[in-house]
């Protein structure tokens, strides 16, 4: 048995939608997998599945349904005829860098008179701020155009209309209550627009943009939608999932300096470029800018039309990647540092530690908390909140992410007295408070966490999309779901739950064997399957175990050749595990096993020995101090004993002693076989000797009870005393012989008799039965433990002790 790292939730699927899957599936000339995919995620009709799947230009709504647009669009061609100067004002994260790009790529189109302004992320702040709307007026900015930005910025848009300055804003953050009173607002979140689709990114709504003020929709420059699309974590739904997939197409063939020197020293090959590459390669790139510099130097990778230029560029911004990954490095250790010295004082003091993380370090850039925040989530799964703190005002400004079950902007709110400012939503958020209210502040959050969170919402949780088999796992499978791309957020590369399989193989690989690759089968076919990061669980999983992989299916390409593989998440083995050391080299050395026990790799383990072992086992040893070791007659007298990992050290006495060991272990995970088959027991006797021996008798009766058994066994061949005295109490069980004053004699035979109407021959029978499975090829002697545990399982549940 192996449990996951993550609970697994796997989505419902009823009649009806396999149904519709059906029906897809002949339509569309789909495979059942990919058909019930669609319908599960919303496509369960033909026209909307095939849309879906094969939708282009013509599913991209009409710019002029947003909310503002005639307005605006009517005063950027205003400015254009009169030859006024015009700003785009963005934002320094990478849809803002985005916008900003698209906007100049439109007005160098339109030939307007303009420039573009990003604030400085430590110095100035996000949005609008008062002091670049002043410098604007004063070199003759007479219209500002924001993008990814100024949907909030009620007194900032009030003051620019002081000066003189008309303000459209295009933007698609949520709305306040009170718009600012701008000349033009345009985003699909506004209560009373009607535009059909409210997920767009900042960059999205600059397109709708330039397509309204250039009557056709400026195809070209997706690459650069699909960009802050992709990096602001927008739906890959609906309009943004035409965009996107124009802009991938649009990335695979570009000819933009920028584009082509970001992907060169992202080592991202330009024609198999996916959106996993500009999530993972391009964005962090693009972010870095803002982050530690400014972002302007983003911007003009992106507008750069020389080469040379543009690999500067993407040169300088690559090593403030660096930069900024050395940074995160850097933060983490300390605060990791910071997070054990605080769980260590809590321990100390006799408390629980924090149930929210809040860590705070003076000199930490708030440019990459959020950064660091996320991998704490990653490593510890709680509510965590980075902060850098300013030495001289004690000022402290973070970022917060979260996990399922708790409400960050929630939480917060409650803590509204103790924050100077905060904002965000369920999974991340924003907050500024003094040093001297950091204290508190952990307080209150780890209160609310422990009121407002179960026992269940603290394990990581895996949303798994559908359940396959490996009729399943092809490459013309993996190459259908190519058809739901690009994967992203709202619509995410499907989770897959691959079951009826068993474990044909496993290895580590990679450098320092961190990864692990397996051999499944199951159909009769073999696959192949990867998992990063796990080779540590080699050991842990045994040959022919049935095995449930939760991952995503993928193509494997090696030397021109093509398969699928299943690429692992998350496993799990459901039953108890049996690792075969029997007639291994050194198998039967208990200081070789004392010293695998001391590596410290199993939890709660014991040892079970034969008594004849109990004296040298119980000797304490050095090498594996909190190993237990117990003999079979100690576990028959357990009702329940905890342990995860039996050790089974020599050759048990009995499979029925073993039996009562297995069933009083609580917790058991695992069963390891460390002794030697090659020893046999003695044969149970076949009716044939049953047959000699009573004719024997039928000769030599009356005979001596006194050493009898030694009498007839030097007369039959191939049967030990032993043997012998057991088929005399047959005998006598059936009534064939009796004693009589010291004699043995047959006894008048009257009535017919098998061997089996005796209690003590159908005892000894499946006790020789059971004996053989202790030497059973390994798939027997699996099933037979499984079963076993069950059983001792089935008969707790049902009220039963087994003692």
């Amino acid at each position: 048995m192996m449990q996951s790292k993550t609970r697994w939730s796997l989505a419902s699927f009823d009649l009806e939608g396999e149904a519709r899957a059906a029906g897809l599936a002949r339509s569309l000339s789909l495979s059942p997998l990919v058909a019930r995919l669609l319908v599960q995620r919303g496509y369960d009709r033909v026209e909307s599945a095939r849309q879906f799947l094969n939708g282009g230009i013509e599913c991209l709504h009409d710019p002029f349904l947003l909310k503002g647009m005639n307005e605006a669009v009517s005063r950027i061609r205003a400015a254009a005829q009169n030859g006024e100067r015009v700003r785009i004002y963005g934002d320094y994260d990478c849809d803002g860098v985005s916008s900003t790009t698209l906007m100049t790529y439109l007005f160098t189109r339109l030939e307007l008179n303009f420039d573009y302004y990003i604030p400085h992320r430590t110095l100035e702040g996000y949005g609008l701020n008062k002091a670049a709307l002043r410098a604007a007026a004063d070199s003759g900015i007479t219209l500002v155009v924001t993008v990814d930005t100024g949907i909030s910025a009620v007194e900032e848009i009030a003051y620019a209309n002081e000066l003189g300055i008309d303000i459209v804003v295009t933007d698609h953050h949520e709305p306040p209550h009170q718009l600012p009173e701008a000349y033009a607002i345009v985003n699909p979140k506004q209560e009373d627009c009607s535009y059909p689709f409210k997920g767009l990114a900042g960059v999205g709504v600059a397109f709708k943009l330039a397509q309204a003020l250039l009557d056709e929709p400026p195809i070209e420059w997706t690459d650069v939608v699909a960009l802050g699309t992709i990096a602001d974590l927008m739906p890959l739904k609906d309009e943004n999932r035409v965009l996107v997939r124009l802009g991938l197409e649009q990335l695979r063939q570009t000819e933009k300096p920028g584009f082509r020197a970001l992907a060169e020293v992202g080592g991202i090959e330009l024609a198999s470029m996916q959106s996993s590459n500009v999530a993972f390669g391009m964005a962090p790139r693009i972010n870095a800018a803002g982050r530690l510099e400014h972002a302007k130097q983003a911007v003009e990778l992106l507008t750069s039309t020389d080469h040379e230029s543009a690999a500067a560029s993407a040169i300088s911004l690559d090593a403030l990647n660096r930069q900024r990954q050395l940074i995160v490095e850097t933060i983490v250790q300390e605060a990791q540092d910071m997070w054990a010295a605080k769980c260590k004082a809590a321990a100390e003091a006799g408390l629980p530690e924090p149930s929210v993380i809040v860590l705070a370090g003076e000199g930490w850039n708030v440019g990459v908390v959020g950064i660091v925040a996320s991998k704490f989530i990653e490593k510890y799964y709680k509510p965590t909140l980075i902060l850098g703190i300013d030495g001289e005002t004690g000022k402290s400004k973070g970022s917060a992410r979260s996990i399922e079950g708790y409400d960050l902007h929630a939480a917060l709110t409650e803590c509204d007295a103790l924050l100077d400012h905060y904002g965000g939503h369920q999974a991340a958020a924003g907050m500024t408070l003094h040093r001297d209210n950091l204290e508190a502040f952990e307080a209150k959050l780890s209160a609310l966490a422990d009121s407002w969170l179960t026992e269940e919402d603290w394990i990581p949780k895996t949303m798994i999309d559908l359940t396959c088999k490996m009729e399943d796992a092809t490459l013309r499978v993996r190459e259908q779901l190519a058809h739901l791309e690009p994967f992203g957020i709202g619509n995410e590369a499907p989770k897959l739950l691959l079951t009826g399989v068993t474990l044909a193989d496993r290895k580590a690989m990679g450098k320092e064997s961190k990864h692990l690759k397996l051999s499944i089968s199951g159909q009769g076919k073999m696959l192949d399957a990867v998992c990063f990061g796990s080779g540590h669980l080699t050991e842990h999983l045994s040959h022919g175990a049935a095995i449930e992989l939760v991952g995503e299916l993928s193509v494997n390409e090696w030397n021109g050749q093509r398969k699928a593989q299943f690429m692992v998440n998350d496993l799990r083995v459901p039953h108890i595990q049996v690792f075969d050391k029997r007639g291994d080299t050194g198998s039967e050395s208990l200081p070789a096993l004392r010293k695998q026990l001391a590596a410290g790799k199993y939890r709660v383990p014991i040892v079970l020995v034969p008594s004849e072992v109990w004296l040298e086992a119980a000797q304490p040893s050095q090498e594996a101090a909190d190993v237990s070791f117990m003999t079979y007659d100690a576990f028959v007298k357990q009702q329940k004993v905890s342990c995860s990992h039996l050790f089974v050290f020599g050759r048990p006495p009995s499979a029925e002693k073993l039996s009562y060991a297995l069933a009083a272990c609580e917790g058991l995970e695992a069963v390891h076989l460390h002794y030697d088959t090659s020893r046999t027991l003695p044969a149970f006797p076949t009716r044939e000797q049953f047959g000699d021996m009573y004719k024997l008798l039928r000769r030599e009766c009356p005979m001596d009870e006194e050493g009898i058994s030694k009498q007839l066994a030097s007369k039959l061949s191939g049967i030990t005393e032993s043997t012998v005295s057991f088929m005399l109490k047959v005998f006598t069980e059936l009534e064939f012989i009796h004693s009589e004053e010291g004699l043995v004699q047959l006894s008048p035979v009257t009535v017919k008799r098998e061997l089996s109407h005796s209690a003590e021959y159908r005892d000894a029978q499946r006790s020789a039965e059971l004996n053989e499975i202790i030497s059973a090829p390994i798939k027997g002697l699996t099933d037979w433990i499984i079963k076993e545990v069950q059983n001792s399982l089935l008969h707790l549940n049902e009220g039963v002790v087994i003692s």
